[in-house]
């Protein structure tokens, strides 16, 4: 019998290419969502909220693995309890949770620390479990689309930062050959996932313009400058505030590494930047059209 894996976060980013990994594998699948005007597309879905245990109960009911996404938010570690109760309540075998990089009580960010109380629990909690803490994602070079597209610029306050960056398709890819492999097979294990070599802005934006077919240049900016374009776009003063840790976390050689795992789960090198550019140039010429 296909084992049942519940998808959390099922719109979010990384949920969203794991399920189009496992789409097609032996199992069922199942989206945890927390409205189903958005669930368009997606497989059996359930409708929840990580903030509400109450309305849990439904979508674990049956089920044997979980992919746990919490959201960035200071109810994250509550978010995370919620899951792992309702988890334990409808007798789940396996949950496969994704942190963050560098995840740990003395973490130079709130994110981080606040993870590290999720992972602490997950470790505790009585069923099998890997979780994963993967790096800065390219994913998030999406987001300077526009101006990549209208100047062939983009802004970040990452000064000359190195980060060993990673593209969310291969975090989907690990996260999917552990969903597949027998639950034992990975039990106990955090796995820090990264790209195949640390970079500055610079480098990407010289690696990119090939790929895009026109040059892209890096215009590093302050903290105050990046926190006012944020606020701009509407994002929430939490979130900016917490990726603003993060960029002095950077800055000062916080995430300059990488490591063997993903070519060690996976049996090759994690995708590079200028494979992540070529196979979004799409996305970045479409956002000139907008």
């Amino acid at each position: 019998m296909p084992r049942t894996v519940l998808i959390t976060g099922a719109n979010g980013t990384v949920s969203t290419a794991l399920m189009n990994v496992l789409k097609g594998a032996d199992v069922e699948l199942r989206a945890l969502v927390r409205e189903k005007s958005k669930a368009d597309g997606l497989c059996e879905v359930f409708v929840g909220d990580l903030d509400d245990p109450g309305s849990l109960p439904p979508a674990f009911e049956g089920v044997q693995d979980v992919w746990l996404l919490t959201p960035n938010s200071p109810r994250a570690p509550e978010n995370n309890m919620n899951a792992m109760w309702a988890a334990r309540q409808a007798g789940v075998e396996r949950v496969v949770r994704l942190s963050v990089v560098g995840a740990a009580h003395d973490a130079p960010n709130r994110s981080g620390r606040l993870h590290a109380l999720s992972d602490g629990e997950t470790e505790r909690c009585g069923m099998r479990w890997t979780i994963l803490r993967p790096h800065w994602f390219m994913q998030n070079l999406l987001n300077e689309a526009g101006d990549i597209s209208a100047t062939g610029t983009f802004s970040l306050n990452m000064a000359s930062a190195r980060i060993g960056m990673i593209d969310v398709r291969d975090i989907a890819e690990c996260a999917a050959r552990v969903l597949l492999d027998d639950p034992d097979r990975h039990h106990g294990r955090t796995y820090t996932l990264t790209g195949p070599r640390s970079l500055t802005f610079d480098e990407v934006a010289e690696r990119m313009g090939p790929a895009l077919g026109r040059p892209v240049t890096y215009l590093p900016v302050s903290d105050d400058a990046k926190r006012k374009t944020l606020l701009g776009y509407g994002v929430p003063a939490w979130i900016a505030d917490m990726l603003e840790e993060y960029a002095r976390a950077y800055v000062s050689g916080w995430g300059d590494f990488t490591t063997d795992t993903v070519a060690r789960l996976l049996g090759r090198p994690p995708r590079d930047i200028a494979d992540f550019a070529r196979d979004h140039a799409t996305a970045f010429a479409s956002a000139e059209r907008d």
